[in-house]
């Protein structure tokens, strides 16, 4: 019976090693917002409202899984938010104002984004710039390159029937005989994009020596790897990944304002830091970084059912933030101790 139990208390052990403490407590977590806004929102319980958690998931998501690369090595990328918004801007007007295809504007969004992504790549890899200082630039700067382009008129996207609107289909699908709020295709896309990432992140060489990097910069070096080179890769799929948010924003909500996007990068840092990343480097995962996205989507379009107004959100977003650092530090603690 002893032994018994004690190869219970192992398996459990083995368990929360392998799920992780900080990625357990945010999975219970979001299945404890959902059930309480199920059950508590009045009329929260609809198929609607689970395809506007997802379409509020999709540009966060991606700027998140992109940017927990950058994370996991000790850096901080807060340029991914208005670099979402400048990618879309610049390419929605190709498309309205030069005639540019779509589908080209699609894929030039993504490399614009893994072009801001080289750039602060560079400054904090060669250049040696802190990362704070380098993408705090490049904020700035592809901020005011959407504004410059668009001359500060608002970009609108084509709709699903109209020439050009096919895209939406990668984010969204709408046609008779389906439900008025449409099947969540970019879901899917979601899902096969973090399971790509994932794979790159634990079961390759670059994302071995990204996650090593975050470790213990000195000692990748000192082992013969070029950190140079996989620093700056980790921003450029921080980047590339800014860009596709863009493309699911510009599908999911259609105009585009020049100046925004600010806001964007710290709800997905957020969404990476909830889910487990830790800032201080080494530690993170893309699945975690899904849930951590999910919670935030669903905070987001579950408080107004109960009555709370939107920018509560940001409180309480603060609130779980801070906690979940808290735990971060608690079980780097406990590592040190042992």
């Amino acid at each position: 019976m002893e032994d018994k139990n004690n190869q219970a208390k192992k398996d459990h052990g083995s368990l929360l090693q392998a799920i992780g403490t900080q990625k357990l407590v945010a999975i219970i977590a979001l299945v404890v917002l959902f059930l309480f806004f199920w059950f508590f929102g009045e009329n929260f319980a609809k198929y609607s409202t689970i395809i506007s958690i997802l379409d509020s998931s999709y540009y966060i998501g991606f700027m998140a899984i992109g940017v927990t690369f950058v994370i996991i090595t000790g850096g901080i990328d807060l340029s991914i938010g208005t670099s979402c918004i400048c990618c879309s801007l610049i390419t929605g007007t190709l498309f309205t104002k030069a005639g540019l295809p779509m589908p080209v504007c699609v894929v030039l969004a993504v490399l614009l984004g893994g072009l801001f992504g080289l750039a602060n790549g560079i400054m904090v890899s060669v250049m040696k710039l802190p990362a704070f200082i380098a993408t705090l630039g490049t904020m700035m700067i592809t901020r005011g390159l959407g504004s410059i382009v668009t001359n500060t008129a608002t970009v609108t996207f084509p709709q699903a029937t109209a020439s050009g609107g096919a895209f939406r289909s990668l984010f969204k699908l709408k046609a008779p005989g389906l439900p008025q709020a449409g099947i969540p295709t970019g879901f899917l896309l979601l899902i096969i994009l973090a399971v790509a990432m994932a794979v790159l992140l634990n079961k390759t060489r670059p994302g071995r020596y990204i996650l090593s990097l975050g470790s213990n910069k000195e000692a990748t070096r000192l082992s013969g790897v070029d950190v140079m080179k996989y620093e700056t890769l980790a921003f450029v799929i921080s980047g590339l990944f800014a860009g596709l948010a863009g493309v699911s924003y510009a599908a999911v909500y259609s105009t585009l304002m020049p100046g925004t996007g600010n806001g964007f990068e710290l709800d997905a840092i957020a969404g990476v830091v909830i889910g487990g990343t830790s800032l201080a480097g080494g530690v993170g995962s893309i699945a975690g970084t899904l849930i951590g996205v999910f919670i935030m989507a669903v905070l987001k379009t579950g408080l107004p059912f109960i009555g709370v107004q939107p920018h509560y959100q940001l409180l309480i977003t603060g609130f779980v933030l801070v906690i979940a650092v808290f735990v971060d530090v608690l079980n780097r603690r406990k590592q040190g101790k042992a």
